[in-house]
């Protein structure tokens, strides 16, 4: 988080812990007004990784799961970065910049996957650079956010996901036809939250993680690399891989999982019912499983209605005959709920 924007937050009440916004008031409080109104985070938890120079698109395209011809400076694209198993390192949002290309991964994986893409960069002319202080980054949320972006940057932003409008020094990404975020330097940042938060309630960043789950967006944290395949997650539903391009790490096997219909694992949206918090990485088991784990928990975040709300890819044959539980067969049992869009 940088620096001058993490002092001008602790003025206006956030309590910060190890550069992530955690709340302002209480959380049962923020998450009432996550399910009703409209509300604005800081997004400084998202890194934000840069490939400038001639062949950055080449380089990106032989390196991700997605096909970066389709991504250009009005439409993003979900992604992921492989090990030559085809499991995933990363998972993000590509978009493009002027000339430049951008990811939004987790900060805490920025510096690694920085590093690790850096020694691939071979003889190309691509510069990888962390920019994750470069701009400042606000989720805004509820019915009202797109009628307050309209107001305040005097720019309609597009409603239809992944769209991406730029104006003088402000980017406007639409993540759902009630959910933006805004990019801005952090010049700009201190008057425009000012502005926003005349309207909109600022939030914790277990409010925005809330609404990535309920989407179905899977997030893949430190405790959950080189877990899935892309598929498991279901990028390929989300649009973050592509079976036309070229190669890439990780590619045959990702392909060889699709065409030859072997995937047993797939990504469900659940609630669990736990005063103790769950956790990305926990290990879930069925009956049919016994002792073997059956699934992993992706990501989870405090519920509207208490529990938690959870993404975990499970084994198919669990999720259709049998009960879930968290962490043991004695563990509270998992309700699968409808996600936002069809496995089929």
């Amino acid at each position: 988080m940088h620096p001058d924007w993490q002092q001008f937050l602790q003025q206006h009440h956030a309590i910060i812990r190890n550069g992530e916004v955690m709340h302002y008031d209480e959380q049962t409080l923020e998450l009432e007004h996550t399910g009703t109104n409209t509300i604005m985070t800081d997004l400084s938890h998202q890194g934000l990784i840069g490939f400038s120079g001639e062949d950055a698109q080449t380089f990106l395209q032989s390196q991700l799961t997605c096909d970066v011809n389709e991504v250009n400076t009005h439409k993003a694209q979900y992604g992921s970065y492989c090990t030559a198993k085809g499991r995933i390192l990363t998972n993000f949002l590509l978009w493009q910049k002027e000339e430049d290309f951008l990811i939004s991964l987790p900060a805490s994986l920025c510096a690694a996957i920085s590093k690790r893409l850096s020694m691939f960069v071979l003889r190309a002319k691509v510069k990888v650079t962390d920019c994750s202080n470069r701009w400042i980054r606000i989720g805004i949320a509820g019915k009202q956010a797109a009628g307050l972006i309209k107001e305040i940057l005097e720019t309609k932003p597009s409603g239809q996901p992944l769209d991406i409008m730029h104006k003088t020094q402000t980017s406007i990404i639409c993540h759902a036809p009630n959910r933006f975020e805004l990019i801005i330097p952090i010049a700009n940042a201190a008057k425009l939250w000012e502005q926003l938060s005349k309207q909109a309630k600022p939030v914790g960043k277990d409010c925005w993680d809330l609404l990535n789950i309920q989407a179905g967006i899977p997030v893949i944290l430190p405790d959950t690399q080189e877990q899935f395949l892309p598929q498991m997650v279901n990028l390929d539903i989300l649009g973050g891989v592509s079976f036309k391009k070229g190669c890439y790490p990780g590619q045959e096997i990702v392909a060889r999982t699709q065409y030859l219909g072997k995937l047993k694992r797939r990504m469900v949206l659940a609630h669990v019912a736990s005063t103790t918090p769950v956790t990305p990485g926990d290990d879930l088991f069925s009956t049919e499983t016994a002792e073997q784990s059956c699934g992993k928990v992706v990501n989870a975040a405090p519920s509207l209605d208490g529990g938690y709300e959870v993404l975990a890819v499970i084994q198919l044959s669990s999720v259709e005959s049998d009960r879930i539980f968290w962490k043991s067969l004695d563990g509270t049992e998992l309700k699968v709920t409808a996600l936002p869009y069809s496995l089929d």
